[in-house]
């Protein structure tokens, strides 16, 4: 199993347009961050977590030609915005993407993607089978996703576990029965927006404690923003088996049985 992180930042990616803070100027590439999502081939299959505005972008830059399933958290555009850039995968595989999301998060797609659901469709819009999901473990080509619910401020948010993977980000509240689901992985995800309080993500202080609460032998933090500090020296204080992720990071273990 492989998994690849295709952006770590916040809703405006680091740096935001126009800002001129020491971290949005640093050289290291590390601190460079595009809108969340993570691709994951697991059992031959290729399945990518939101498809934010830098969707195109971050698979030409990671190399994936081959999409079986697009997994989606919520209706934010920071995390929706690409659905678009399907297109390709249409063409390339001669199939629909297989796209799984809940019933609200559809009802917002036929609102921001309302040329996809018109009854007379126009030559090349995206073509997708949509799989309605409630919180309940479904399969995406074979493979068992454990939806976890979380809050972001009001809003409802599905992290997802596969394997011994578990990925949530936006969130600012969990119920202990639902982090109970990530309890065993091998690598535990979770949004760290920065250090001050946030009205609906985590502080990176929050996040380490639900990541003590989990326990997995490494915890990633991801959806960054520039006020989080420079990575280097952020990972230099946060406790062993605990790391900023960052554009690009690869990880490999264990395929599920």
């Amino acid at each position: 199993m492989k998994v690849t992180f295709l952006g770590t930042g916040t809703s405006q990616g680091v740096p935001p347009i126009g800002c001129t803070s020491p971290v949005c100027l640093s050289n290291n590439p590390k601190d460079k961050r595009l809108r969340c999502s993570v691709h994951i081939e697991v059992k031959g299959k290729s399945i990518v977590i939101d498809a934010g505005p830098d969707f195109r972008y971050q698979l030409i830059r990671a190399g994936i030609d081959k999409v079986d399933a697009i997994l989606f958290t919520h209706e934010h555009r920071d995390h929706t915005a690409g659905l678009d850039d399907i297109r390709p995968f249409n063409y390339l595989q001669q199939k629909p993407m297989e796209v799984y999301l809940d019933q609200r998060v559809y009802e917002s797609f036929k609102l921001q993607y309302h040329y996809i659901f018109t009854e007379k469709k126009y030559p090349g819009i995206p073509e997708i089978n949509f799989h309605i999901i409630e919180n309940e473990p479904f399969y995406v080509e074979g493979i068992e996703v454990i939806p976890i619910a979380v809050l972001h401020y009001k809003l409802p948010v599905f992290g997802f576990r596969i394997g011994q993977f578990t990925y949530i980000t936006d969130a600012n509240f969990i119920l202990p029965e639902e982090l109970s689901k990530a309890i065993g992985s091998d690598v535990f995800v979770l949004n760290a927006l920065r250090n001050e309080p946030h009205i609906s993500h985590f502080t990176l202080q929050e996040a380490v404690e639900v990541a003590k609460v989990v326990g997995a032998p490494q915890t990633y933090f991801v959806h960054m923003s520039h006020q989080i500090g420079f990575h280097d020296e952020v990972n230099k204080d946060l406790l062993s088996g605990m790391a900023l992720a960052y554009d690009g990071l690869i990880l490999e273990f264990p395929e599920p049985i």
